[in-house]
């Protein structure tokens, strides 16, 4: 099948790729199915999440193990009713980015995670009930903060990413 994208031109997607949001997403709601896209960058922890029953949402989405290494969430029976989730390894959870035009300033919702079920094909976008996390978390400054600790007191080459001043 054929999918017409704002930002990936025409896709050819397999029916079996797609996944079920029977809620939507907020602001999105009729929008009930969608597919994952790969970053083309090898490595990266970045995806999009793409509309299918309509084109026009796309979110950068990311794996919010990747940037908060402390993260958690417990799904509730209901979710794992709805989200026919048997088992931890057929999860997968992102969350929404928003990446304005000074990339520095790139956010992640860690109050929102997406939640797909890699076997049903079907997703939910929770919103937690905590105040553990924000709505517009740093990603960089998170990403920096963990690079700082890692490479605390070595010395790496002048010039390479890790090189402290």
């Amino acid at each position: 099948m054929i999918l017409q994208t704002k930002y990936f031109g025409d896709l050819d997607i397999n029916e079996s790729d797609i996944i079920q949001f029977s809620h939507g997403l907020p602001g999105f709601d009729k929008v009930k199915k969608f597919i994952l896209i790969n970053n083309e960058e090898e490595g990266s922890p970045f995806k999009w999440l793409q509309g299918v029953s309509d084109p026009k949402p796309a979110f950068v989405i990311v794996d919010p193990f990747a940037i908060k290494k402390d993260y958690e969430i417990n799904l509730n029976d209901e979710v794992l009713k709805e989200l026919e989730i048997e088992e931890a390894e057929t999860v997968c959870v992102y969350c929404i980015v928003v990446v304005p035009d000074d990339i520095s300033k790139m956010t992640v919702n860690l109050q929102a995670p997406v939640i797909i079920n890699t076997v049903s094909r079907k997703g939910r976008q929770l919103i937690l009930d905590t105040d553990r996390y924000g709505v517009r978390h740093y990603i960089l400054e998170e990403l920096q903060g963990r690079e700082d600790i890692e490479y605390a007191g070595t010395d790496k080459e002048e010039g390479s990413i890790h090189h402290h001043k």
